[in-house]
């Protein structure tokens, strides 16, 4: 009997930009943020930090995060705020990572 795997992580990117020209750029994650798993999501997001505008970063079909995925989350919010011309965003987090980021006292940082 087989046993079926979960897929891996894996991420959508979308760009758009609103009448005044101000750029969104739109990451949809998928599968698990684990230790694994990070610096895939941190090589995508790092140079859209340096780029300035918008970036939500959608958590919807993530499934899993642990603990080494929510600090990879942190840093990249810290990068944005630290550059300055940049807003780093979490969106449709599950409830579990929703308590994950409350049980760190996190929530205060991501909703700036």
């Amino acid at each position: 009997m087989a046993i079926a795997q979960e897929p891996a992580f894996h991420c959508e990117v979308e760009e758009s930009a609103d009448a005044t020209g101000w750029k969104t750029t739109r990451i949809r994650c998928h599968g698990k943020l684990v230790s694994q798993s990070t610096a895939e999501l941190k090589e995508l997001v790092k140079p859209l930090i340096a780029r300035g505008g918008r970036i939500v970063i959608d958590l919807a079909d993530l499934n899993y995060m642990d603990s080494s995925g929510l600090g990879a989350l942190v840093g990249l919010k810290v990068s944005a705020l630290n550059q300055g011309l940049c807003k780093l965003e979490l969106e449709n987090l599950s409830p579990r990572i929703k308590d994950l980021v409350s049980m760190a006292n996190l929530m205060q940082l991501f909703s700036s």
